[in-house]
């Protein structure tokens, strides 16, 4: 059976600049996560199945893929769960219940704890937090951790 990812979108795949505000489509750059191309493209040989799940409440399933768009990762990505198509937040195990899949057969990678990795370790998923700033000192014995996208290709 083919591995199953879901991936956070801002900050896991692509740069989320803190001060940057409105739909990332829309902003005058966008860039991709340093290895997601590489990444993406190999899980996708592999046979896996990639989807993105995020909380950005403003931007609709088109806009976020129209932002994959733009830095060449949309290929990879067989849907977009966002609140404007699943009718709710992401950051609760709810978010995750609602994608009507088993969850045991799916894999969560996202880089923030309370939102990303403990409402998917609720809901059942498997879930691997992306830590790419944290020093080995940081890094906690509570979850699967990767601090570089790569890393998934190994496990």
């Amino acid at each position: 059976m083919a591995k199953i990812y879901l991936f956070d979108w801002g900050g896991t795949l692509m740069v989320n600049p803190p001060d940057m505000k409105g739909k990332m489509c829309d902003w005058e750059h966008v860039e991709a996560i340093n290895g997601a191309h590489d990444t993406l493209a190999l899980l996708s040989q592999q046979g896996c199945k990639l989807y993105v799940a995020t909380g950005a409440a403003d931007s609709s399933e088109e806009d976020i893929k129209a932002a994959f768009e733009r830095v060449g990762l949309a290929g990879y990505i067989l849907e977009f769960f966002c609140q404007s198509n699943l009718g709710i937040g992401k950051g609760s195990a709810a978010n995750y219940e609602a994608l009507g899949v088993d969850a045991s057969e799916v894999t969560m990678v996202g880089d923030i704890l309370h939102r990303d990795i403990e409402p998917a370790v609720e809901a059942g998923l498997n879930a691997i937090w992306y830590t790419p700033n944290a020093s080995l000192a940081e890094v906690s014995g509570d979850y699967q951790q990767i601090q570089h996208l790569s890393e998934l290709c190994n496990l």
